[in-house]
């Protein structure tokens, strides 16, 4: 994340939670360090925010209640997880409430552009829900998969099939699954022009493929 992301990103998550927030948690929650933390809580401060230091229990770095920031754009990215998750909830009725969750969600489709719009339905297409995830996968991953997906670009894995035997495959995903008891993705296999399923709890490291890049000697090899 750039700098410039992350000062928007702590501004508007500082608006949300109105209550102390400490420095430490908020190097954690950004992923960098406390010195840089506070630099740019200073930097928001130059730029006019109403940020002040509580002290005591429960205190830390607040914005002051009567702030507010400009309407939030949603990019077609945040908006598909959105509709996609609220879909989810209304299929498996888990909100007894689904007309105002509807609403909601044609809000949000009514916020996008037109292009916006395309990219959100094409993406949706492309998302199902079956269940509930349980298996855990490592974070770095999960984000691998989803720029992958979300820009359309190969992705470079090491699996570990069921026999514990680890592979690197060159990938492309044509769609995401979700289980009760796993996630998958279905993608095609590069190396072998097939199409099949991986695991994302078998999926030691993966990296996006940019443009240029070489496919690796064992790539999709078992």
């Amino acid at each position: 994340m750039q700098r410039t992301e992350r000062l928007f990103a702590l501004a508007e998550y500082l608006r949300g939670r109105r209550t102390g927030v400490t420095a430490e948690t908020l190097a954690e929650r950004f992923g960098v360090t406390i010195r840089t933390i506070y630099r740019d809580l200073d930097a928001l401060r130059a730029a006019s925010m109403p940020l002040a230091a509580e002290r005591g229990r429960g205190g830390g770095y607040a914005l002051d209640r009567s702030y507010s920031l400009p309407p939030v754009n949603f990019t077609a990215r945040e908006a598909a997880l959105l509709v996609a998750l609220g879909r989810f909830a209304i299929n498996m009725r888990l909100l007894p409430f689904t007309d105002t969750l509807e609403s909601a969600l044609d809000k949000v489709r009514s916020a996008l552009s037109t292009s916006a719009q395309r990219e959100l339905l094409a993406r949706l297409d492309e998302l199902s829900f079956l269940g509930v995830p349980s298996l855990p996968s490592k974070k770095s991953v999960r984000e691998a998969i989803e720029r992958a997906w979300f820009e359309q670009q190969p992705l470079r894995i090491t699996y570990v099939d069921g026999n514990f035997i680890q592979t690197t495959r060159e990938v492309r995903i044509q769609s995401v699954i979700m289980d009760r008891h796993e996630t998958r993705i279905d993608a095609i296999d590069l190396g072998k022009g097939e199409r099949r399923h991986f695991r994302l709890d078998r999926i030691a490291h993966a990296e996006v493929l940019m443009p240029g890049d070489t496919p690796s000697e064992s790539g999709g090899r078992e």
